[in-house]
């Protein structure tokens, strides 16, 4: 007599988080329309008009002021890619020197605290420094949001090694494995999700470096407008102008979760298994 034959079903407990992260989908929509409706009832009756505008004005002057003005479409694209270079160079000497100041026990006691100390710094003193040393071009812009942007993810990467078991490393190197080895198949493993932690935080340093020097160096760039509309106490092209920024964060910040879920060794099994499970 032969077995019955079981139909596999997706797990009621998948079916329940699904339901949960919709309805916070939901909520979360709910929640941004009741702030816009807010917003646009007190900018119509009760706010200044020299200093706050409602949201409909704001999308009036984004589609007036801001979008058909070639020279705020130049510089919002040289502050994209001012932002993307900067960011590259955070992760690039970044991970490198959490990866040399993580390497040992040693390394640790001797370079962490002074990372720490140059974290504490605050940036915005060295903008004079800056300037002197890079002009006032887009060198000086890229110099300032890396100086924002290399410590989270230095610091993100030395936790995560940190974490990593001695266990495994002694097992590896009784394996025969290399010191390449181990940070390739050991190391960076364990340290994923300490180090999109790091890329998501370097991320926002880096982009706010970027508008800090935008603000006080440029010449004809995002904050050179930003300072004009400010000062002509013209609120409405002065908002439209940091939603695009803020635009902006949002598609780096969604790049850095697409990333993190395509490089992340247990989210693509997870990726996979559902794949499978539906197949």
């Amino acid at each position: 007599m032969n077995a019955p034959v079981i139909v596999a079903s997706p797990p009621a407990a998948a079916s329940k988080w699904r339901a949960i992260l919709q309805s916070a989908l939901w909520l979360r929509i709910g929640l941004l329309a009741a702030i816009v409706v807010a917003l646009e009832i007190y900018g119509r009756i009760w706010a200044d008009p020299a200093f706050m505008r409602p949201p409909t004005a704001i999308f009036e002057a984004l589609r007036k002021e801001i979008l058909p003005e070639p020279k705020v479409i130049a510089a919002l694209y040289m502050c994209v890619a001012e932002i993307a270079a900067a960011y590259a160079l955070s992760i690039l000497f970044g991970v490198l020197i959490g990866l040399a100041v993580g390497a040992s026990r040693f390394s640790r006691g001797a370079f962490f605290p002074i990372v720490l100390l140059l974290y504490a710094i605050p940036q915005v003193a060295l903008l004079p420094l800056v300037i002197l040393m890079f002009g006032l071009g887009p060198a000086a812009k890229i110099a300032f949001g890396l100086s924002h942007g290399i410590f989270p993810i230095i610091v993100n990467v030395v936790a995560g090694m940190r974490d990593v078991k001695e266990l495994h490393m002694r097992a590896a190197l009784s394996m025969g494995a290399s010191r390449v080895d181990i940070v390739r198949y050991v190391v960076l493993p364990h340290m994923v999700p300490s180090l999109f932690t790091g890329l998501r935080l370097g991320m926002t340093m880096t982009l706010l470096g970027v508008i800090l020097a935008e603000l006080y160096v440029s010449q004809g760039g995002v904050g050179y407008y930003t300072r004009v509309f400010a000062e002509s106490y013209n609120p409405a092209p002065l908002f439209a102008l940091i939603g695009c920024l803020a635009a902006i964060a949002i598609a780096f910040n969604e790049l850095v979760r697409i990333a993190e879920h395509n490089l992340t060794p247990g989210k693509r099994r997870t990726h996979a298994l559902k794949a499978s499970v539906k197949e």
